[in-house]
């Protein structure tokens, strides 16, 4: 870092020192001293075109091999791989348009630098070469975008009949979740039901909706296709899974969806990170509110046995909250009736 900060300074100051020696040489002229309209300022000006670029270029792939510790380990879910591709894709086209584009911007003032004895031509325009330029960027824009709209459609298209369905909820300022129990169905929710016990707003009037329950972590098994359902209780949240590549807003009534494969438990990331400690997460991505910076779930990815066995010793949430049922729910239950009636 500190040699970068030398070459980075010594940069500057030729620059700086460039300018000066040119603003004299305008003065001179201005003055009357010199004839000359350019003088060695020019030059030196010229040739730090050039080298800066190269110097930035080379700075920039050697910070990158530092930084790519912080850089995201492969994809944990089938589409995250593509996913993946996609973004490489795209920075391998914008990479190869920067380099040839800055190329020409920064050696061009060094080739065709300032020379009294040379003279300009007027060029006004070229018809074939405005075409090829517009038409090669659109052809590439098209491909990207109907890769990537592909990839869309996929992981908002119907989950499987069988996938693991997950609910999660955002709220100021938590997530919460909610597991369909032996009949692999999440019930009904209606906001008019949340309260200070029931907060995510679980209808039971839908007989789906009783043996559901709710966990504080996200527990999903590897190798079997899961669907997020996504809502949010007052403002735009985030759900955001960095190892999956998964990103959708939770919007207050507007439910999103989301589908995608874990390929790796939790236990096989420690091990192929060599980090005991690892665990995906679940984040906010939207700036929610003063306490945006809690919304953070624990995710465990587990192989089908062991989340089969998991669900198992799972209490339903009806019967974990029996008088709430009996007392608070009956009475909710009998005002809709008569509401709709």
């Amino acid at each position: 870092m500190q040699v970068l900060l030398v070459i980075t300074g010594s940069i500057l100051t030729v620059a700086v020192l460039g300018l000066l020696y040119r603003i004299i040489t305008l003065v001179g002229i201005a003055k009357g001293d010199s004839q000359k309209r350019v003088g060695t300022s020019n030059k030196i000006n010229a040739f730090l075109f050039p080298l800066v670029l190269l110097v930035g270029l080379g700075a920039t792939a050697w910070y990158s091999g530092i930084a790519k510790e912080y850089f995201l380990p492969e994809a944990s879910s089938i589409h995250g791989v593509k996913t993946d591709e996609l973004f490489w894709l795209t920075m391998s086209v914008i990479g190869v348009a920067f380099l040839l584009t800055h190329l020409l911007l920064f050696f061009f003032p060094l080739i065709y630098q300032y020379n009294e004895k040379r003279k300009a031509n007027f060029y006004a325009h070229n018809d074939k070469l405005e075409l090829v330029w517009t038409a090669i960027p659109a052809m590439v824009m098209t491909v990207l975008v109907i890769y990537g709209w592909q990839l869309w459609s996929d992981i908002t298209a119907p989950a499987a009949e069988d996938a693991v369905k997950v609910e999660i909820m955002g709220k100021q300022f938590a997530w919460e979740l909610r597991y369909p129990g032996a009949d692999k169905e999440l019930g009904a929710y209606d906001v008019k039901y949340v309260d200070g016990i029931n907060s995510m707003g679980i209808d039971f009037n839908d007989a789906q909706a009783m043996d559901d329950f709710t966990y504080r972590e996200i527990v999903i098994p590897k190798g079997r296709e899961v669907e997020l359902r996504i809502r949010a209780l007052d403002v735009i949240h985030s759900v955001f899974m960095p190892h999956f590549r998964v990103k959708m807003d939770a919007v207050p009534g507007m439910p999103t969806r989301f589908k995608f494969t874990p390929t790796k438990t939790t236990a096989e990331m420690r091990a192929e990170l060599g980090n005991d400690k690892f665990n995906y997460e679940l984040a906010c991505t939207e700036i929610c509110g003063k306490g945006h910076f809690g919304m953070r779930k624990i995710i465990k990815v587990v192989e089908p046995a062991e989340y089969e066995s998991w669900v198992a010793e799972q209490t339903a949430w009806s019967k974990q909250n029996a008088d709430y049922m009996s007392s608070t729910w009956a009475e909710k239950h009998a005002k809709t009736k008569l509401a709709k009636k």
